[in-house]
Parts: C-alpha cells; structure tokens; sequence
C-alpha cells in the first residue's frame, strides 16, 4: 500500500510522526539518498533534509560522505525523548520496524518470535 492509498483509506494521520519514519527508513537502508527516504516516508525532500538535521543534531544519527553518496549510521542506544517512553532505546524499535531483525547486528537472525510479546524474566 502506498502512502497515498493510505492516506485515502485509513485518514490522515499516521502512528509515527515524521522523524520516527525518517529513522525506520535511514535504518533500512543507511546510504538511502534524501529523495529516497521522501518517497518512502511520504514526506518533502526538503522536511526530510530538515528531519535528518534535527536528528544529527540529537545524536540519533550520524552521516559520513563516501565519494559523492552520504552514510548514515544509526545510534540504537539512544533513547526516546518522550516523557512516556523514558529510559527506552531506540534500537529495538527501529529493529522491529526496519526489519524485525537486530540494529547492532542486521545479519543475526530472530530469536524466539514466540516470546515476542511476553516480558523478560
């Protein structure tokens, strides 16, 4: 489903907001350009390039030129910045969104989908 077949379909709102689509699409795929991330987040070229800024700045991500392309690596310790989510990190969340896979280790397969739902021990 596209972001217009969304749109019209399911309302106007979305769960994320548009940084939380920009971080699930960097950390899909990391040399991603700009208009890639756009497309993908259904956002502006230009509030994508305002996004990244924002969360450079934060810490979130960092970007690295190699050649003429742009890297982006993405810091899974980092934590929300909302009160409601405090002392979480971000990298099980972009793990699950990005790939169901793991942040630090892309190439690790899934553990144990059966607990997925249940609380650690």
């Amino acid at each position: 489903m596209s972001m217009s077949e969304f749109n019209e379909t399911s309302g106007t709102w979305t769960l994320l907001t548009g940084h939380g689509h920009v971080l699930v699409e960097i950390t899909r795929n990391p040399e991603a350009r700009i208009r890639d991330i756009a497309a993908a987040a259904g956002l502006t070229e230009r509030a994508v390039q305002a996004i990244v800024a924002d969360l450079e700045a934060a810490g979130y991500l960092t970007r690295t030129r190699t050649g003429r392309r742009t890297v982006y690596t993405v810091d899974p310790h980092k934590l929300f910045r909302h009160p409601a989510q405090k002392g979480h990190r971000v990298g099980p969340f972009l793990a699950l969104l990005a790939a169901g896979g793991d942040v630090e280790n892309p190439t690790k397969p899934q553990q144990d989908q059966g607990r997925a739902g249940q609380a650690d021990e």
